[in-house]
């Protein structure tokens, strides 16, 4: 592994560290296009470049979830009994979401990927409010909201913000909460995501040295150290800054990222 991709995978996880902090999303919205290139590049299967890179990205978010977890807690923005409510049904969409991951083609969960990148941005863009009268379900309402998250946060390797996040506003949830919420919501997602990708590709034939099933153990390893460091600082400045300015910003990079992953996919 050479310096230069050494220093990519330290800026890759310091990035998605940051923002997993500063707006409750586990960090899939950068570690995964930014880790289907470094693969490629690294001379990966291309047929499990993608796999790959959902696997070890869903490896991540168990780490940046923690640090992040600790810091939003601190400002008291964890509503932990809608935390506790929503775990049941993450669970198990998780495991079933990584079931299926395992089954779709590199080509079909990139432009899932993208296009789900692209609905959040324009929701995040849009600024939609939500009816005043609106609150949260009961159990089994949650638990229905917790199964869908947790399968397509799996299915897509994300730490469940960008839905999660959504969610809770439009239930009228006070935004800073939904991000702190959000963030202990990731670290469920990432326990059931991160065993789902371990055995579908436990024993797949073709993988890189280094590989425990679909997580990459080498740059799973360089990622962390950067990003659990930065996951706290986005978490501080989360508090500080308006919650317009947060949805503008994670616009922005759901866009930016969706443009870059189509043209290293399909540019060619």
């Amino acid at each position: 592994m050479s310096f230069a991709v050494i220093a990519a995978y330290l800026l890759t996880g310091g990035v998605a560290g940051f923002f997993a902090g500063l707006l409750g999303v586990g960090g899939g919205v950068v570690v995964v296009p930014m880790l289907a290139i470094l693969f490629a590049e690294q001379g990966f299967p291309a047929r499990e470049v993608l796999h790959l890179a959902l696997g070890t990205s869903m490896a991540t978010i168990l780490f940046t979830a923690l640090s992040s977890l600790r810091a939003h807690h601190a400002h008291q923005a964890v509503l932990w009994p809608v935390m506790r409510r929503l775990t049941p049904g993450i669970l198990l969409g998780t495991l079933l979401g990584a079931q299926l991951a395992a089954f779709v083609s590199s080509r079909t969960l990139s432009i899932l990927f993208v296009g789900f990148m692209l609905f959040v941005a324009g929701q995040m863009i849009a600024e939609r409010r939500p009816q005043p009268g609106r609150r949260l379900p009961g159990w089994p309402g949650l638990s229905l909201a917790g199964g869908v998250i947790g399968a397509f946060s799996s299915l897509v390797a994300i730490g469940g913000g960008a839905l999660t996040v959504p969610f809770l506003i439009w239930c009228n949830v006070r935004p800073h909460q939904a991000i702190g919420t959000s963030a202990a919501v990731g670290l469920p997602i990432a326990v059931g995501g991160t065993l789902g990708y371990i055995w579908n590709g436990w024993g797949h034939a073709g993988l890189p040295p280094g590989s425990l099933g679909f997580v990459y153990l080498p740059g799973l390893g360089i990622i962390l150290l950067a990003s659990v460091l930065t996951a706290q600082s986005g978490a501080r400045l989360a508090h500080r800054l308006p919650i317009r300015v947060l949805r503008r910003i994670f616009a922005g990079l759901l866009l930016l990222l969706s443009v870059k992953m189509l043209w290293r996919l399909y540019g060619n």
